[in-house]
C-alpha cells in the first residue's frame, strides 16, 4: 500500500502543477490591476494639444525605455521610483491616471496603479497592452530631450526636423543640427528629407500643445518613410534642459562648424553620409558645382547646385570662389573627379572635393546615390 499511496501523491502533485498551481521555486504570480483600458481609450486621451484632466504615466525605466520611445504626452514615473516621484502626480485625486509599460507580460504598470489607488486616486486605469501595442496600432512614438541630445552628440544618422514657422520660431532658436521644414511648406520642402525611406526622422515643434510636428510626421509617413518619431516635448523641453539652441543670427563660422565634411579614407572625395547631411542641413555652407552638360542639368538638379561643365571649370579655375568649400558632382563620379583633378593642383588655396558616386536626380530636387559608374 505504501508504494501505491506514494504513486497517488505524485500523480496529484503533477495534476496540480498542470492546472497552474504554485511550483516550488517558481515564485508568486504578480497581481493584475482590474481596471484595464485599450488603445482606443489611450488614443483619445493622448491627443495633441495635450488634454487637461488626464495624466498618462510610463512605468518603465526612464533611460532604457521612456527616453527612446513613449506614448505622446506621457510622463516618466518608473515603478521602482514611484514613491520618490509620486509628487509629480496631480493634486486632484479624481484625475484620470493611465499607467502603461512594456506589454501584457509587464507588471510595472499594474504595480504602480495599485500604489496610486492606495494614495487615494479614484480614477486609475492600466493600458495593459502597453507601448508595443501603441506602436503596432500605427501610432507615433515620441523620444525625450535626453535621447535627442545623445543622438546629436554621437553624430547619429538621423534627420531632426523643426516644423515651426521659420522666421518667427526656428530662426530665433532651434535644436542643434535641426533643419527647418515648416508644416505649411512641407509639400514644397519635402525633398530636404532625401530619398532614403529608412532614414530616421524626428519631428518637433513648440511642445505638448503644438500639433505641427505630429501633422508633419504623418505627412512623412505618407511619403513612405518607415522610421518616423516625434520629439513632442519639443523646443521648450530642449531649451529648459540644455539652454537656447542656435539662431539665424549666428556667425557663419559658427554655423559651419555644425556640419563637417567627412572624407573617410579618401581625402579628395566626400562620403555619402556627409554629403547627404550637408545637402539636408547646411546646403549654403558649400559651393555645389554640377559639372554635367546644361541639357542634363535642366532636366533635374539639386536645388542649390550651379552648373559649370568641366571645360568651363578649366577656363575659370582662377575665378572659383574660396569663401566656402567646393564640391563637384555629376552623374557617375567621372566628370566630377576630372573637375577636381583640374582644380586641385592649380588652386591650393581652395578646399575642394568631389562626390564619387552615381547620382539619379528627380525634378522635385530629390536624389539617389549609388556606387560610382
Amino acid at each position: 500500500m505504501k508504494p501505491m499511496r506514494y504513486f497517488i501523491i505524485l500523480l496529484a502533485a503533477a495534476a496540480f502543477v498542470t492546472l497552474g498551481g504554485p511550483v516550488a521555486g517558481a515564485g508568486k504570480e504578480w497581481k493584475k490591476y482590474p481596471h484595464i483600458v485599450d488603445v482606443k481609450v489611450v488614443m483619445e486621451h493622448a491627443a495633441i494639444p495635450k488634454r487637461d484632466g488626464v495624466m498618462i504615466i510610463d512605468a518603465r525605466p526612464t533611460a532604457r525605455k521612456y527616453d527612446v520611445g513613449h506614448i505622446l504626452t506621457a510622463v516618466s514615473i518608473p515603478d521602482r521610483k514611484f514613491n520618490k516621484m509620486a509628487g509629480m502626480l496631480p493634486k486632484d485625486k479624481s484625475t484620470l491616471l493611465i499607467f502603461y509599460c512594456g506589454g501584457l507580460k509587464c507588471p510595472l504598470s499594474h504595480k504602480s496603479a495599485f500604489k496610486a489607488e492606495k494614495m487615494g486616486f479614484t480614477n486609475v486605469k492600466v493600458y495593459a497592452a502597453g507601448y508595443p501595442d501603441w506602436i503596432q496600432n500605427g501610432n507615433l512614438g515620441s523620444v525625450s530631450a535626453a535621447h535627442v541630445k545623445k543622438l546629436i552628440d554621437k553624430k547619429a544618422k538621423v534627420i531632426i526636423v523643426d516644423a515651426r514657422p521659420k522666421a518667427r520660431k526656428y530662426d530665433k532658436g532651434h535644436v542643434p543640427t535641426a533643419i527647418s521644414i515648416p508644416l505649411r511648406k512641407f509639400d514644397k520642402l519635402a525633398h530636404m528629407l532625401g530619398t532614403d525611406k529608412q532614414m530616421p526622422l524626428i519631428f518637433y515643434c513648440g511642445g505638448l500643445k503644438c500639433p505641427l510636428s505630429p501633422k508633419s510626421a504623418v505627412k512623412a509617413k505618407q511619403l513612405g518613410f518607415k522610421n518616423v518619431m516625434l520629439f513632442q516635448a519639443g523646443y521648450p523641453a530642449w531649451k529648459k534642459a540644455y539652454g537656447p539652441g542656435p539662431t539665424a543670427s549666428m556667425k557663419p563660422a559658427a554655423a559651419k562648424s555644425k556640419v563637417a565634411i567627412d572624407t573617410g579614407n579618401e581625402p579628395d572625395t566626400i562620403t555619402f553620409d556627409s554629403f547627404r547631411n550637408i545637402v539636408a542641413n547646411a546646403p549654403k555652407t558649400v559651393h555645389l558645382i554640377d559639372v554635367r552638360d546644361p541639357e542634363e542639368f535642366k532636366i533635374a538638379a539639386l536645388p542649390t547646385a550651379v552648373n559649370m561643365t568641366v571645360d568651363e571649370v578649366e577656363e575659370k579655375v582662377a575665378e572659383l570662389p574660396k569663401d566656402k568649400p567646393i564640391i563637384f558632382i555629376c552623374s557617375t563620379g567621372a566628370r566630377s573627379g576630372e573637375a577636381y583633378d583640374i582644380v586641385k593642383p592649380e588652386r591650393e588655396d581652395l578646399k575642394v572635393y568631389f562626390l564619387n558616386a552615381t547620382i539619379e536626380y528627380a525634378k522635385n530636387g530629390a536624389y539617389t546615390l549609388g556606387p560610382p559608374g
